[in-house]
């Protein structure tokens, strides 16, 4: 009797454990057709697949920052040839007050804005002393967005505008925008 209760016994574990994996295995079958993260959906004509509720799905990476504007300006008076400069300030007004305030410093009484300029960088190219010396040149300013091409191009005018003579860089100077973390 015994043996007979345990022969019972592992036939309904076997049959319960048999159970258990046809049922898992119907659970797999369900998303059968569809990618992972969604569910069959329509009937067996006509089909889809849909996204499962809550399911998470990838999202776009959170900013940790920001990045802020920075501006530079160059203020002169051409008239004593006194010059001012501002670099990586908050604001055009910031920077242009902060060039002339060092324009007034130099000995400026006229100073006027030459080149307002913002994350970018900035290069004024002179003419040699003996070329200013025989009348008619001025210095150029250019801006562009590394120091060697904002040189490379008030070089060029400069040389232009007088006719090819040399010239020299007088002043560069970058105000890159800054990155601020939130």
């Amino acid at each position: 009797m015994k043996d007979m209760k345990r022969t019972v016994s592992r036939s309904n574990m076997r049959l319960f454990l048999l159970a258990i994996l046809g049922l898992a295995s119907f659970n797999s079958l369900a998303e059968g057709r569809c990618p992972p993260g969604q569910y069959p959906v329509g009937d067996q004509n006509v089909g889809g697949c849909a996204p499962i509720p809550g399911a998470s799905q990838s999202s776009s990476p959170k900013p940790v920052g920001e990045w802020e504007t920075r501006w530079g300006a160059i203020v002169e008076d051409s008239s004593n040839l006194a010059t001012g400069a501002s670099v990586s300030m908050e604001s055009k007004r910031e920077a242009i007050a902060e060039a002339t305030e060092r324009c007034k410093r130099s000995g400026g009484v006229k100073c006027k804005l030459r080149i307002a300029y913002y994350n970018q960088c900035v290069a004024i190219a002179d003419p040699t002393p003996e070329v200013m010396g025989r009348g008619g040149a001025e210095s150029m300013a250019s801006s562009a967005e590394t120091l060697e091409q904002a040189k490379a191009r008030a070089m060029s005018r400069c040389q232009q505008a007088v006719g090819g003579q040399e010239c020299l860089i007088s002043y560069s100077a970058c105000s890159r925008s800054e990155f601020r973390r939130f």
